[in-house]
């Protein structure tokens, strides 16, 4: 199989990316350069700013009802992308954007980026997009449900619709070295406790590959290749750059805000066999370890 991000020839769509954040930057990085339009929601004037100095398009939406200008963006939109988490009133996006993408002739593609928190605790175990989901976690419930929710709502318009299952996001400037380096790194020791993670660059070539090869799979898991524990990550960082690293915290006497605790409360491997066989063959950061070496290598 040869890597779609490299074998396929270039074409224009417009990218709407409602919450143009950290993995949505890097996919639009990516498909900018093969004539995509790329527009993207913020929720302040100084993000739409920062969106334009891309020179894309930025848009202003604080949720509700679509301002005129967003309308337009999703009735021109060929391809959407999604990431705000859903609330106790469930996805705050679908209700707001349907009947508008309804009537809608251009849109091909739907990719909501959701959590391999959906599949639950398995004790160490192996999991991959035949696994049955469990969420356990209100948060996780709530991402099963907005799935099926963006699912349902792409067979009903008759266009591709993708969830794309996330571990653990690092990158340039969201990463253990940039935690050692700022000195807010903490090494919590759980005994058998295990976390897949991905880089961002790996995120946007396999989003990139399903949207310019055209792959069928409703649901793909983007991980790396080898699950490790996160004090093993922080030690690693430190050794990198020549520090110290911090003190081992057991995880039982730890203090954790909620959501970090949820974390630690479920332990899985994920398999990223699907990826590998219809989006990207092989990730440009298999491990940890080539991950955060080039992030350090970035400033020396």
């Amino acid at each position: 199989m040869t890597d779609p991000t490299s074998s396929a020839s270039p074409s224009a769509g417009h990218l709407l990316s409602i919450g143009l954040g950290y993995c949505a930057t890097a996919l639009s990085k990516r498909l900018a350069p093969r004539g995509f339009s790329i527009s993207g929601t913020t929720r302040s004037g100084s993000g739409r700013e920062a969106i334009e100095r891309q020179g894309w398009q930025g848009l202003v939406w604080t949720g509700g009802s679509p301002t005129v200008e967003m309308g337009t963006a999703l009735g021109e939109a060929t391809h959407l992308l999604l990431s705000a988490a859903p609330d106790e009133a469930g996805d705050p996006v679908l209700p707001h954007v349907a009947d508008i993408l309804g009537r809608s002739r251009n849109l091909a593609w739907i990719g909501y980026l959701s959590t391999v928190g959906v599949y639950g605790d398995r004790a160490g175990g192996w999991v991959d997009e035949t696994t049955p989901i469990a969420p356990a976690g209100v948060r996780s419930r709530r991402r099963a449900e907005a799935e099926t929710q963006w699912l349902e709502l792409g067979q009903k318009l008759g266009c591709r619709a993708q969830i794309f299952r996330l571990p653990g996001i690092y990158g340039p400037g969201r990463s253990a070295i940039d935690q050692m380096r700022a000195g807010t790194a903490r090494r919590i020791v759980k005994p058998g406790q295990v976390f897949n993670r991905i880089h961002v660059d790996d995120i946007a070539r396999a989003l990139e590959a399903a949207i310019v090869s055209s792959t069928a799979s409703p649901i793909y898991n983007l991980a790396d290749d080898e699950p490790a524990p996160a004090d093993e990550v922080v030690a690693y960082a430190a050794e990198l750059l020549g520090m110290t690293p911090p003190p081992a915290i057991d995880f039982a006497t730890a203090t954790l805000s909620p959501m970090a605790a949820g974390f630690y409360a479920e332990t899985k491997r994920v398999s990223n066999r699907l990826m590998k066989a219809e989006l990207i063959t092989s990730l440009t950061y298999p491990t940890y370890r080539e991950g955060l070496h080039a992030i350090a290598s970035e400033d020396r």
